[in-house]
């Protein structure tokens, strides 16, 4: 297969001409990565949605379909400009891909040689095992495959004619062969994306979301160890024997600590596990702490005794498929710490537009570093 001009460093096999500079970039999937993508102002209209007590899953999966639809798209330009440059491009793309990863490639290429052999990661460590031996067979299996496949494609519905055309001039004929290469490569990134999607979004928005909430109900994000003592909070620390998500200085003596996590009713161990390590006095900057503990949850199943334990060691939960729950969580700050906000007494009627508005003046870039 001929090759044309060098494409980015990270793709070093014989496909590395073909790939758009679109698909290597939307295949990132750091959580900084995630936010340049979709762009601080939808992070953030999930963040309000979420306060306002919306489903997670729910508002990322449009930002989840962006993703895949442009990732399909890219995908669509590298095949259009294989085919149009190298002869014989659908036929050699399966051997070059079970020979690239044979070898250690970066982990977009290798998602992408994955793809073209209608392979995900977890296919390859549960499937193959990562053999080099299943590997062979795998490929030999699927080229097997998608021939008797697009042999019976056109025995069923006849020969399939035209051609993609591309901006820069690039042109595709259409065959069986090459739209069922297409069709496997996307299908199998699809489950990809999905799969890795919900992992990310979870972790990246579980902190973003805490830190939104904690500065709507007035507290200022500081460095450990803290300089002031007084509605202060920070992320991500071990004080004592388990770290937590954030910590927050109500004033000297009184601290709050924090763990949140997107945790179905059908998993509430993890839920139990979160309330059971934590010591009621800490050790900060050299003063002593009394600490109440909040645990915020995505919701709680009707059997769970996760409350019960919170209870024991005198915490608090607060499920986020509650409407409104920030008020809830500041009601409940107010009853266990010396903590006011206007929030604890607004009317049902004006919270979204109050916490849509203060959750957008809210500065993402040093919570994104944190994460």
């Amino acid at each position: 297969m001929s090759r044309a001009k060098s494409q980015a460093p990270i793709f070093r096999s014989a496909i590395a001409s073909y790939v758009p500079d679109a698909l290597v970039q939307l295949m990132g999937s750091h959580r900084v990565d995630v936010v340049r993508r979709v762009g601080a102002d939808a992070v953030k209209d999930v963040i309000a949605d979420v306060l306002c007590g919306r489903n997670l899953r729910d508002s990322t999966e449009m930002l989840t379909r962006r993703r895949i639809g442009l990732v399909n798209a890219a995908t669509m330009v590298f095949f259009v400009k294989g085919i149009a440059t190298a002869r014989g491009f659908v036929g050699d793309l399966p051997a070059i891909a079970a020979d690239g990863l044979a070898e250690a490639k970066s982990k977009p290429e290798r998602s992408l040689l994955q793809w073209v052999l209608g392979l995900t990661e977890k296919a390859v460590q549960n499937v193959l095992r990562d053999s080099s031996d299943a590997l062979r067979r795998h490929h030999a299996r699927f080229v097997e495959a998608m021939e008797e496949i697009a042999k019976r494609c056109e025995e069923d519905h006849g020969p399939v004619a035209g051609e993609v055309s591309l901006a820069d001039g690039s042109r595709a004929p259409i065959s069986w062969r090459m739209l069922l290469a297409l069709f496997c490569t996307i299908g199998s990134q699809t489950l990809a994306i999905r799969g890795s999607e919900k992992s990310t979004y979870g972790k990246l928005f579980e902190r973003l979301i805490l830190g939104t909430v904690l500065q709507v109900l007035g507290f200022k994000r500081v460095a450990y160890p803290p300089t002031e003592n007084r509605m202060v909070f920070w992320l991500s620390s071990r004080l004592g024997t388990r770290e937590c998500d954030a910590t927050a200085l109500i004033k000297p003596g009184q601290a709050v600590r924090f763990d949140i996590g997107f945790i179905g009713r059908g998993n509430p161990e993890i839920s139990k596990d979160e309330v059971s390590r934590y010591e009621r006095e800490l050790e900060i900057a050299r003063q002593k702490y009394y600490a109440a503990t909040f645990i915020v949850v995505d919701r709680i199943g009707d059997r769970s005794t996760i409350v019960q334990h919170a209870k024991a060691i005198n915490g608090t939960i607060v499920q986020m498929s509650m409407s409104f729950w920030p008020q809830q969580l500041a009601r409940e700050l107010s009853a266990k710490v010396d903590f006011r906000h206007e929030i604890c007494g607004m009317p049902s009627s004006r919270l979204e537009e109050y916490l849509r508005k203060a959750a957008g003046a809210v500065s993402l870039e040093g919570l994104i570093d944190s994460v």
